[in-house]
């Protein structure tokens, strides 16, 4: 599958790395790939092409958007609809407020949320909501903890792109997908957010995860 991944941030680079290596090919959109190249911290990934957003997100049938919460409309205007259209777009972003500094607030939440936000800007898209209640590293290995015995949440209004979604995260390692519905359940999924930092600041480390018992 042609997959583009947009931001290289740690979800957007791991998301890139481990996509690759399970045979997916792979683009990580950034805005300046020259810049992103020089910066002292960047490494190459193996398998994985840098590009412009535009050029990453060109063709591709799924696009995820790694990108901060706070940019994802100005990086998803970059990219441009007519690259979007038709297109599974994963959000995996999180409306994280800084403004009054840490822990940060949500800028959109209980009647809304970044998710909608996407999809009413980019209609042509068909947006799903997931991942974005975990770090980084338990996206690509949820096994790191608990044997990955792990829930991981999907919303959205488009069952075939929910369907692909859940293909892409059964790859990715989970083995707990629940289904929240349409995509105005991404209010809960973002809301999650913060109880997940303070659950952080409690255990002082961001390995862990959340688990429906049922």
């Amino acid at each position: 599958m042609k997959i583009a991944v947009l931001g290289t941030g740690s979800a957007g680079r791991a998301l890139a790395g481990r996509l690759a290596e399970l045979g997916h090919t792979v683009s990580l959109g950034t805005r300046d790939p020259d810049v992103t190249r020089a910066r002292p911290e960047h490494t190459d990934l193996p398998g994985v092409r840098l590009a412009t957003f535009a050029d990453a997100a060109s063709g591709a049938e799924v696009v995820v958007n790694a990108t901060n919460g706070a940019a994802t409309l100005d990086v998803l205007a970059a990219v441009g609809e007519e690259n979007l259209a038709g297109t599974v777009l994963v959000d995996v972003a999180n409306p994280l407020d800084f403004s009054a500094g840490f822990p940060p607030s949500l800028s959109v939440k209980d009647t809304d949320s970044l998710g909608e936000q996407v999809q009413r800007a980019f209609p042509v898209a068909r947006v799903v909501k997931s991942l974005n209640t975990m770090n980084a590293a338990l996206m690509v290995h949820p096994e790191r903890i608990g044997g990955g015995d792990h829930t991981v949440f999907v919303a959205g209004d488009d069952a075939d792109a929910k369907a692909v979604v859940t293909g892409l995260l059964t790859e990715l390692g989970h083995t707990d997908v629940l289904d929240l519905g349409g995509l105005s359940a991404a209010r809960g999924t973002e809301m999650l957010l913060p109880l997940w930092l303070r659950i952080m600041q409690a255990l002082g480390t961001a390995e862990f995860q959340i688990k429906v018992v049922r």
